[in-house]
């Protein structure tokens, strides 16, 4: 008789948390359709389940903190290029595409008056720590702004990674590519914008 009460206890404890689970993700899915409705105010028009922007389509801006601490607004770089790429720690082709990222950032930045902003999802990945070993070990130089709440991987639909906008100097995006990209790709791109 008391394994029985103990069976059913747990099976009660188990249910408890399955619906506590599912309670909370939604939640959590409403907060960020919340705050992505907040961010959509430049008029662009995506839904969930929806491409997200794509060329033409001005580049939804955003604010975000860095991993160095700082403050980071997409419109800051209005005047200048910008490769906004979405990415993670994890992900193998993110890793094969990071040093063609940062030798392209070191040959170029200047020189073609481009900024590259690699706005990690830390929502989906291991924490800030993993994100900040991993640029320790790429030696990476450029700007990575941490997504925290998930808002601008959902803004942008970043669902395949890593996903880079090709932004032109007025914030009109001007290439959307899924996938890893090399430095000759990126320098073909950039010379292709305004």
């Amino acid at each position: 008789m008391s394994k029985r009460i103990v069976g059913i206890g747990l099976v009660a404890v188990l249910g408890g948390l399955f619906v506590f689970n599912i309670i909370q993700n939604q939640a959590s899915q409403k907060k960020i359709e919340e705050q992505v409705s907040e961010q959509l105010e430049s008029g662009l028009d995506v839904e969930f389940g929806s491409e997200g922007p794509g060329e033409g389509d001005a580049a939804p801006d955003f604010t975000l903190t860095t991993l160095a601490g700082e403050e980071v607004s997409l419109s800051d770089f209005k005047g200048q290029k910008v490769i906004l790429n979405f990415w993670a720690t994890w992900c193998p082709p993110c890793k094969a595409e990071m040093p063609h990222m940062q030798e392209y950032y070191e040959q170029y930045h200047e020189k073609a008056n481009v900024e590259m902003l690699a706005v990690n999802l830390t929502t989906i990945d291991n924490g800030k720590e993993a994100v900040e070993k991993f640029g320790e070990e790429y030696g990476l130089t450029f700007p990575i702004p941490l997504d925290e709440d998930g808002v601008q991987g959902t803004v942008y639909q970043a669902q395949t990674i890593p996903t880079s906008y090709m932004i032109d100097t007025d914030g009109i995006i001007r290439h959307k590519i899924l996938g890893p990209m090399n430095k000759d790709m990126m320098i073909q791109l950039v010379e292709n914008m305004d």
